[in-house]
């Protein structure tokens, strides 16, 4: 009955010390890139959205490239057409890469460089910018630059070739299964 004991609070407040990757549990089915966010402890979050604590730049990269997407996009459920992320589904069976310190370092800063493409256009939402009929260039560019980035932190080169990278995806996960 503690819960009782604070009526104002739902059970389900997640607070963090830290930078958070903030992923939505439901994203439009048009855009090529979910929508995350990498916040601070000073952001409150609704149980609308999943919360990595502890982020780094890194992981925000990794989680906002291409592979992560085309992973998202190949497992996760649905609601109506669009898509439904799950900690269970999606996150927890995703194969991340094993980059050489270079490489990390490449990524966090390309993560930096779409955050940076962000800021660039003050007052525009995430569902503005990532409108992929609207998208802005330079926002465009920077992720290309992290999908590059990640791709090179697989140790492959699909040029960005979708079905490629799920198949590598899976042969990946097949391995990591099969030592288990």
């Amino acid at each position: 009955m503690k819960a009782a004991e604070s009526p104002q609070h739902f059970g389900t407040e997640i607070i963090v010390k830290g930078s958070s990757v903030l992923v939505p549990k439901v994203s439009s089915e048009r855009r090529r890139y979910i929508l995350l966010g990498f916040i601070g402890p000073e952001t409150f979050c609704s149980d609308l959205v999943f919360l990595i604590p502890d982020a780094t730049l890194y992981h925000f990269g990794v989680l906002h490239s291409q592979f992560h997407n085309a992973w998202m996009r190949t497992v996760a459920g649905r609601l109506k057409s669009d898509y439904r992320y799950s900690g269970g589904i999606v996150y927890n069976n995703f194969i991340w890469p094993d980059p050489t310190p270079e490489q990390r370092v490449a990524i966090e800063s390309c993560a930096q460089g779409v955050l940076n493409a962000r800021e660039a256009h003050p007052g525009a939402t995430l569902a503005d910018l990532y409108d992929p009929d609207k998208m802005p260039t330079d926002l465009l560019s920077a992720h290309k630059e992290l999908d590059a980035a990640v791709e090179a932190a697989y140790d492959v080169d699909f040029n960005g070739d979708e079905e490629k990278i799920v198949a590598h995806l899976f042969k990946l996960y097949a391995e990591k299964a099969g030592e288990l």
